[in-house]
């Protein structure tokens, strides 16, 4: 199996759960035989916490900084343009809310 490097938008390590405007950290897998965190990286909020908040080109670059290496980012919720900005930079936004391993 190929090893995939994906980032998790998590409020307490277990769990799928943050919206990826909301994240104020991602949690970093390596994935190849078998699940395993390599980091944390604290991230600043996209969100301004007004649903009709103009897209922030300067904040979301600094954001996607700390995920460029990954594959996939899995969060509870995205906005359309965060995550259209995600797939042209080549990292799969999936949308999911759970547990990170089972």
């Amino acid at each position: 199996m190929k090893k995939m490097r994906f980032a998790v938008a998590s409020t307490d390590g277990a769990n799928v759960d943050t919206h990826f405007g909301k994240a104020e950290r991602f949690l970093v897998f390596d994935l190849d035989e078998q699940l395993k965190l390599i980091e944390i990286r604290p991230s600043e909020r996209l969100s301004v916490d007004d649903p009709n908040h103009p897209f922030d080109p300067d904040k979301f670059g600094r954001v996607v900084t700390l995920l460029k290496d990954c594959s996939r980012v899995y969060v509870a919720r995205i906005g359309d343009m965060p995550a259209a900005k995600l797939k042209e930079m080549g990292i799969a936004p999936v949308v999911y809310s759970g547990p990170i391993a089972h």
